[in-house]
């Protein structure tokens, strides 16, 4: 008897973790992998719209057909690559928005005040001194930072920094709630 109760439990915190966490629980890297796509996608419609015009100007009608037709099919798929970022940028928010405790920040205690800051804008080193870089980035979900780069918290927003000028490279804002 206690063998099948032990066995039953077991077999219940398997499947439980599994029935909690949402199919649609995509990562950040997953949104940016599908950014990338769709940007790849819009260079290969880029290609085939040259080798329309190359078509026109050197061959017959039927390669300029053809052209066509595969013009429209890169069409198809840059509308598709489109579809599933959005797709998978709106599964990430809902994620976001579900599990809305691990997003939650510690009390943010600084010696300056809150500025809005935009890529490409450099920042004093006391905005992105060790006392607020991020290290446990991948629980957030974010991307590896580069060489020389940090995720810095600035009150509630996310700032991605190149230690070596201070320079902003990327912004999330209200990345805490």
């Amino acid at each position: 008897m206690l063998s099948k109760t032990l066995i039953g439990t077991l077999m219940l915190a398997t499947t439980l973790p599994v029935a909690t966490v949402p199919a649609f629980a995509q990562s950040r890297g997953e949104v940016v992998r599908s950014e990338r796509d769709v940007r790849q996608e819009q260079r290969e419609l880029q290609r085939e719209r040259r080798d329309v015009q190359d078509a026109r100007r050197y061959g017959n009608a039927r390669d300029v057909r053809e052209e066509r037709r595969d013009v429209r099919e890169q069409r198809r798929d840059v509308q598709e690559a489109r579809r599933e970022y959005r797709e998978d940028l709106r599964d990430y928010r809902q994620y976001r928005g579900t599990n809305r405790q691990a997003f939650r920040g510690q009390n943010f205690r600084a010696n300056f005040r809150y500025q809005q800051f935009r890529p490409g804008v450099r920042i004093a080193p006391n905005y992105f001194g060790q006392r607020y870089v991020v290290n446990n980035y991948r629980n957030y979900r974010l991307p590896n930072p580069g060489a020389r780069q940090a995720w810095v918290r600035h009150y509630n927003d996310m700032l991605l920094v190149n230690q070596r000028n201070g320079t902003v490279i990327r912004v999330i804002p209200n990345f805490y709630w």
